[in-house]
């Protein structure tokens, strides 16, 4: 492949801050942005504690709704975490993509 092509390809698979921003903003207590990120494992730890949250607020009658502080703190420091996320992951789609140049 030639370099222009090589680098369209790394263009077309890399992933967006803007993108993950607002995945962060509107699902991140689910953690739709970690899935765009390639980050699954996380993205299902957070999406099972949320549900988990969810359901025991419902059955303990909010009692136990304390806990979505713990859901939403992790929702914060996220957005620290998501630049260190996405240049991780450009990275790893840079090196997959140009090695194929050879």
């Amino acid at each position: 492949m030639t370099y222009d092509r090589v680098s369209a390809q790394y263009d077309i698979e890399k992933k967006s801050l803007v993108v993950a921003y607002v995945l962060w903003f509107f699902l991140g207590y689910v953690g739709a942005h970690r899935f765009y990120l390639g980050r699954p494992l996380s993205g299902f730890l957070m999406f099972a504690f949320s549900a988990v949250v969810l359901l025991l607020t419902f059955v303990s009658f909010g009692v136990l709704g304390f806990l979505w502080f713990v859901v939403g703190l992790w929702w914060l420091i996220d957005a620290l975490l998501i630049p260190g996320m996405a240049a991780g992951r450009n990275t790893a789609i840079a090196d997959r993509v140009f090695s194929r140049r050879r």
